[in-house]
C-alpha cells in the first residue's frame, strides 16, 4: 500500500558494459578518433568520469606521472620495435619496387606509370568532396 504525499524513486541501475567494449572505446580515445566526452555522447554511457575509469584501468597511458605526455618518451622496447617494423616495410617496399620493375621490363607495361595517373586521380576527386 503507498503513502500519499510519498514520491517513490526508481533507482537507475548501472549499465553493464562488456570488456571487449570497454577496450574498445579506450583504444579509440587513444588512436585520437574520439574525445572521453565524445565517446560518452557516441556510446550513451551516462556516468561521467565511467570512460576516465576505463582509461586508467585499461589504457596504455601513464596516469600516475606528473609529466604531461608531450614530454614523455615511448619505452625503449616500444621504439625498438617500431624501428624493426620500419626496416621490414622499407625491405618490402624495395622488394615490390623491383618486382614492378621485372613486370614492366618482361611484358612491356608500364604499371607505376598507369598506378601513379590512378593515384592522381583519385587525390584530385577527394578535393573536390
Amino acid at each position: 500500500m503507498k503513502n500519499k504525499g510519498i514520491k517513490e524513486f526508481i533507482k537507475k541501475t548501472q549499465k553493464d558494459y562488456s570488456l571487449a567494449f570497454k577496450l574498445q572505446v579506450v583504444d579509440e580515445i587513444e588512436k585520437g578518433h574520439l574525445t572521453y566526452k565524445q565517446s560518452q555522447k557516441k556510446y550513451g554511457i551516462q556516468g561521467r568520469s565511467t570512460v576516465l575509469v576505463w582509461l586508467r584501468k585499461h589504457g596504455n597511458l601513464d596516469w600516475k606521472s606528473k609529466l604531461p605526455m608531450k614530454n614523455k618518451k615511448p619505452p625503449k622496447s616500444q621504439i625498438s620495435e617500431l624501428e624493426k617494423k620500419i626496416k621490414r616495410l622499407e625491405a618490402e617496399k624495395e622488394i615490390l619496387n623491383r618486382a614492378i620493375d621485372i613486370a614492366d621490363e618482361t611484358l612491356g607495361t608500364e604499371i607505376r606509370k598507369k598506378y601513379l595517373l590512378l593515384s592522381l586521380k583519385a587525390s584530385k576527386s577527394q578535393e573536390h568532396q
